[in-house]
């Protein structure tokens, strides 16, 4: 049987319209919808099928009360180190230290925020902790028992959920920080003793109006960073 063709630029799109947001209107999102993104993305590939994948959606009080605890955490100066899988290298190297500088002092700029104001950095940072603003949070986790691989696959997964919800003209922003408050995050949502965090993630619509929400990150094209053998 012949597979449909796909409306490639329709794909595309949904690709390269995703962008990290930071700032998210109040506007409802139906837990249908979220299902149905969900739904979609679990059709990564994964090793043999394993679906590594768990993960906990919150609105509402449920979303509130995450966010007040790790919020509190925070603002105690609570270790914001305290992680169980390191996600960036203790030292960056070029290019990856250029990349990272350009991001970050792109997005201060649009907010105002100056070198050396830490006070302004600290609470921007803060934001993250209350999905900035999202309706819809989500965390997801792994079973640290698993291997390299499952996070490869994992990656696969969260890159389907940002495009699907893409798709349906919603926005997202991944957010490893919540790495760092898994403490505080395990008692409260219940995550069984097997499971670490991966990340959280924002979803919701865009401020269109939010200055920080009109960054777009530069990426450099493919033949930089692949080889291209055996083409006429």
């Amino acid at each position: 049987m012949d597979m449909p063709v796909l409306d490639s630029g329709a794909v595309d799109h949904a690709i390269t319209s995703r962008r990290s947001i930071r700032r998210f209107l109040p506007t409802a999102v139906p837990a249908a919808t979220v299902e149905a993104i969900l739904d979609a993305a679990a059709r990564a590939p994964s090793g043999t099928n394993m679906q590594p994948w768990r993960g906990y959606v919150l609105a509402g009080a449920a979303k509130d009360g995450l966010v007040d605890a790790v919020q509190a955490a925070f603002d105690a100066g609570e270790p914001g180190h305290v992680h169980e899988v390191q996600y960036y290298p203790d030292n960056f190297f070029e290019p990856y230290l250029s990349r990272r500088r350009a991001v970050g002092w792109d997005l201060y700029g649009l907010l105002g925020i100056a070198k050396g104001e830490a006070a302004k950095m600290k609470a921007q940072h803060r934001r993250n902790f209350q999905f900035f603003d999202a309706p819809v949070g989500m965390i997801f986790t792994i079973d640290r028992r698993l291997a390299t691989g499952s996070w490869l696959d994992y990656g696969m997964f969260l890159e389907n959920v940002m495009t699907s919800a893409r798709g349906r003209g919603l926005d997202t922003c991944a957010q490893a920080a919540w790495t760092h408050y898994h403490h505080v995050i395990r008692p409260i949502l219940g995550l069984a003793e097997e499971e670490t965090v991966v990340c959280g993630m924002a979803l919701g619509h865009a401020d269109p109006d939010a200055p920080e929400n009109a960054l777009t990150t530069a990426r450099v094209p493919a033949r930089s960073f692949m080889r291209f053998d055996g083409f006429d």
